[in-house]
């Protein structure tokens, strides 16, 4: 079973589709009992870093999900999710997860390129994330984004991948059982499949 965090700001339907489509199941909550035992943890996010982390606070969820990671249960963090695993963001002024250390700062691009940075784009990963395992398979790797902020990762060996948007930006990252993906799995067709595979049968 697959715990997905419900805490008002995600695209919870679609991930919980996707891992049934992979022959897994998930179940979408915001009970601290059931996030306290979850065996793997995913958590998506859609829209602002301060209101995300107000939600995670008044639903109690910040120690248990900060006390999982670091008891070494596997944490997928997508999208907004990703950037809530930083320290900071530019976006708001309260305090992320401080989970991988990092600040979230704003695209800031010369024409004719638009924020926010929406479509497919390319990514290079790290061979070391596990979450890439098979994806040599693929002459090109692509994945599906919507973002106007991005994580400046501080230390090069979390940085599990890199993408190109004017500068390059860290587009996932990877610290022991904790990830994150700036990108959408669940809209990466056999991309994003394989992705989550690989993060589901984490072991």
């Amino acid at each position: 079973m697959i715990t997905v965090i419900d805490y008002g700001m995600g695209n919870l339907g679609s991930i919980q589709n996707i891992i049934k489509k992979l022959g897994y199941q998930a179940e979408i909550t915001a009970d601290l009992n059931k996030i306290s035992s979850a065996k793997k943890l995913i958590l998506p996010g859609v829209g602002s870093f301060d209101k995300a982390m107000q939600n995670l606070a008044s639903l109690n969820l910040v120690d248990v999900i900060k006390q999982k990671a670091s008891e070494g249960t596997p944490l997928l963090g997508i999208c907004l999710g990703m950037q809530l695993l930083a320290d900071s963001s530019e976006e708001g002024s309260l305090k992320g997860l401080s989970i991988i250390p990092g600040e979230v700062k704003k695209f800031i691009v010369p024409p004719p390129l638009k924020v926010p940075h929406m479509g497919w784009n390319l990514i290079q990963y790290n061979q070391a994330c596990r979450l890439y395992e098979g994806f040599d398979v693929f002459e090109e790797t692509r994945f599906y984004f919507v973002h106007s902020y991005y994580y400046q990762c501080i230390h090069q060996q979390q940085v599990a991948a890199t993408t190109k948007f004017d500068i390059t930006f860290t587009s996932s990252v990877f610290k022991d059982n904790v990830f994150g993906v700036q990108f959408h799995p669940e809209k990466s067709h056999k991309f994003g499949m394989l992705l989550l595979k690989n993060f589901i049968e984490l072991t």
